[in-house]
């Protein structure tokens, strides 16, 4: 798929982060253990088979240009510059098994490892 670029940066087309009743639960859960935590940072890093992984941070001060979504007092904190590679991204928090993970799914991600960690744009 070809996909214009230029129109991958221009804010006024974001759709934003989705975050599931689940995630902010966990979130707030998060907050109220520790105070002092404003949140979490989503942000992404090369890594992985596939090419990228999320990683998850707790924050504790604001950047000057973090971009924040919120639901219902659970924030995401976002780095301005990733936003175009994870704009409408839906972010959850489930159990898989005795496990609990957040789990995104990003419309814009095209391929996943064979582990479902890693992924490419």
């Amino acid at each position: 798929m070809n996909r214009d670029k230029s129109n991958l940066f221009n804010k006024n087309n974001w759709c934003g982060l989705i975050i599931s009743e689940s995630a902010q639960k966990r979130i707030l859960y998060l907050i109220e253990n520790k105070p002092n935590i404003l949140g979490l940072r989503l942000d992404i890093k090369k890594s992985g088979c596939a090419g990228f992984i999320y990683v998850l941070t707790t924050v504790l001060q604001e950047n000057k240009d973090d971009l924040i979504y919120e639901n219902n007092g659970a924030k995401f904190f976002i780095k301005k510059d990733i936003m175009p590679l994870i704009d409408g991204t839906k972010v959850d928090y489930v159990q898989e098994g005795l496990n609990y993970m957040f789990k995104f799914k990003n419309p814009k991600a095209q391929n996943f490892c064979g582990c479902g960690i890693s992924f490419s744009l």
